[in-house]
């Protein structure tokens, strides 16, 4: 059997393209209106689909390390990563005005350590190893002092062309006042995987609440986004004076 010629060669003059037959057509034109209607229900699915409310079940359980009384007048939800330029801003801007409220027992806030940045940072996972440092204070039942000064630090790693590993991160909880059982579970990177696990949790949390996009820095109080955040600490005043009853 002869191989059939994929074209017929622009020399033969009495060529005629075959007829494409009325079933043929129909099969085309079939397979047009699926992929559309694929294309235009895809757009649909995404334009229409619901985000069920903010937990705040899921919240409380699923921050790193939560500062300030329960019976504070408003609780916010702080969601940050390490690797993040801005949560770094954010950290100069407001971090002070925040510890300073939350002595005065003014505000509780519920830190989120997102770790989904990790692949931009030097190392590749210093999102998640710095949460898994801070998540080491928290059950180690650490001062927030020492979460005050070692969450600072670890911005201030944070940005160059590498960043600290666990056991330097362990010297760096030392002598912001951590235990030495503290800094063995740092160096041990003991409390990484667990962190990543609360991390996706809260960041689901996130996305509920802006309709899938999720940003850090981002505050959240009862589930809504507070505005102004990046234009200095005049928001934390204004939640004080005004926010919502937690």
């Amino acid at each position: 059997m002869s191989k059939k010629t994929p074209g017929a060669p622009k020399e033969i003059a009495d060529y005629q393209p075959r007829a494409t037959s009325s079933r043929s057509t129909y099969i085309m034109i079939g397979v047009a209106v699926a992929v559309a209607a694929l294309i235009i229900g895809g757009f649909v699915w995404s334009n229409t689909r619901s985000y069920p409310p903010v937990d705040d079940k899921v919240l409380a359980e699923n921050a790193a390390f939560i500062v300030g009384p329960q019976d504070a007048k408003v609780t916010v939800d702080v969601f940050e990563d390490f690797t993040c330029p801005a949560c770094k801003q954010f950290e100069g801007q407001s971090g002070t005005a925040l510890a300073a409220a939350v002595q005065a027992g003014q505000l509780r806030v519920r830190y989120h350590l997102l770790t989904f940045m990790d692949e931009k940072s030097p190392s590749g996972d210093y999102s998640s190893r710095g949460a898994g440092a801070i998540l080491c204070l928290a059950r180690g039942g650490d001062s927030v002092q020492v979460f005050n000064r070692l969450h600072a630090e670890l911005f201030a790693k944070a940005g160059g062309d590498s960043d600290p590993d666990n056991a330097a991160i362990a010297v760096m909880a030392a002598q912001a006042g951590a235990s030495e059982a503290t800094q063995k579970c740092i160096a041990d990177g003991a409390q990484v995987d667990a962190a990543k696990k609360m991390a996706d949790a809260s960041r689901t949390q996130l996305a509920n609440s802006n309709e899938g996009k999720v940003a850090t820095p981002t505050v959240l109080v009862a589930g809504e986004a507070v505005e102004g955040i990046m234009d200095g600490d005049a928001w934390i005043a204004k939640l004080i004076t005004g926010g919502p009853s937690n």
